[in-house]
C-alpha cells in the first residue's frame, strides 16, 4: 500500500491549484491524521472538487485497504469526476473531517462539489458505484452537458 503520507504532502496542493486554473483534479489521498500532512479543509474543495471522504479506526482494517485498492483500479473514472479521497484513519485525533461528519468505524462520504453529502455507506464501495451517483448530480450534468436525467 502507497505511503499516504507522502501522497498527502506531495499532491494535495499541487491538485488544489490545478483546479483553479481549470485542470481537472486528480485523484488524491489525502490522509487526514498524518502528522505533517495539511489540515484538510472541506471549505477549501468547494466547488472545485468531490471529496470522497473514508474513515476507519484504524489503517489496518481491511475493510479499508479493500476500499483503497478498489478506488486505486477505478482512479481514471474518479480523475474525470474531480474526486478528491481524503482518508482518517485515527478516531482519537478527533480531527475537522470527524467533528463535520461523524463517522463511526468504517464509512465513506461522498459529498458533491456544492458542499452536500450525496451518499454514506458504511462498507467499502466499488467504483462504478460511486460514479453511477456521481453521474446523477445536477452538477455532473452541467459539467458534461447532458440533459438525461
Amino acid at each position: 500500500m502507497p505511503n499516504l503520507r507522502l501522497i498527502a504532502i506531495a499532491l494535495m496542493l499541487p491538485a488544489l491549484a490545478a483546479a483553479e486554473d481549470e485542470v481537472q483534479t486528480p485523484v488524491v489521498a489525502v490522509q487526514a491524521d498524518a502528522p505533517d500532512a495539511p489540515e484538510p479543509d472541506l471549505d477549501a474543495l468547494l466547488w472545485v472538487a468531490r471529496p470522497l471522504v473514508i474513515f476507519a479506526d484504524s489503517p489496518n482494517d481491511p475493510r479499508y485497504a479493500q476500499q483503497l485498492d478498489m478506488l486505486a483500479e477505478g482512479a481514471a473514472d474518479l480523475e474525470d469526476r474531480l474526486v478528491v479521497v481524503l482518508t482518517d484513519t485515527d478516531p482519537a485525533a478527533t480531527g475537522p473531517l470527524r467533528r463535520q461528519l461523524r463517522p463511526r468505524g468504517f464509512g465513506l462520504v461522498l459529498i458533491d462539489t456544492d458542499g452536500t453529502v450525496v451518499q454514506r455507506r458504511p462498507s467499502p464501495t466499488t467504483v462504478r458505484e460511486l460514479t453511477g451517483t456521481i453521474d446523477r448530480l445536477t452538477s455532473r450534468r452541467q459539467e458534461t452537458g447532458s440533459r438525461r436525467r
